[in-house]
């Protein structure tokens, strides 16, 4: 993964700067992003992919790309740290417990959507902020907590 600096603006204290993005596979495949790194978090303008990617793949381009992106800026995305001047944390998400008492709330919300007939997997994304795949990881760690039933039972 290649990353340079494409332009920096400043504004009072804050500093926010673009970045290239190009990811390069061993099979021919390509993406370009224009990322916006500011506020401790990491946005994508533009992405440009041959072949194209997948909506999976899509939403998690922000993940893959996002430590190298803080490193490249000089700052760590953890609040507080070095670099970072908005002191705001990495991103906007609610707080969410980690261990036992995060899983125990993933298992409820996973529960709540189910009994309401909506998506459990977006009901907990939005619940804890995080993409499908953390959420999905999250439910795992649920189920292997004893919290939801094993997704090899049916009902």
């Amino acid at each position: 993964m290649s990353v340079w600096p494409a332009w920096e603006v400043r504004e009072g204290g804050d500093s926010t700067a673009w970045f290239q993005v190009r990811l390069a596979f061993t099979d021919g495949a390509r993406v370009d992003a224009l990322a916006v790194v500011g506020g401790g978090c990491v946005s994508l303008e533009d992405v440009r992919a041959q072949p194209a990617l997948s909506l999976d793949d899509l939403a998690v381009l922000a993940e893959w790309i996002e430590e190298p992106l803080f490193e490249a800026c000089g700052a760590t995305g953890e609040p507080g740290a070095e670099g970072e001047e908005s002191g705001s944390g990495r991103r906007a998400r609610p707080s969410w417990p980690r261990g036992i008492e995060g899983r125990w709330l993933v298992a409820q919300e996973y529960r709540a959507a189910q009994e309401e007939g909506v998506d459990p997997v977006l009901a907990v994304m939005c619940a804890t902020g995080h993409s499908r795949r953390k959420s999905l990881r999250m439910i795992s760690q649920a189920r292997d907590a004893g919290f939801l039933t094993p997704r090899h039972a049916r009902r």
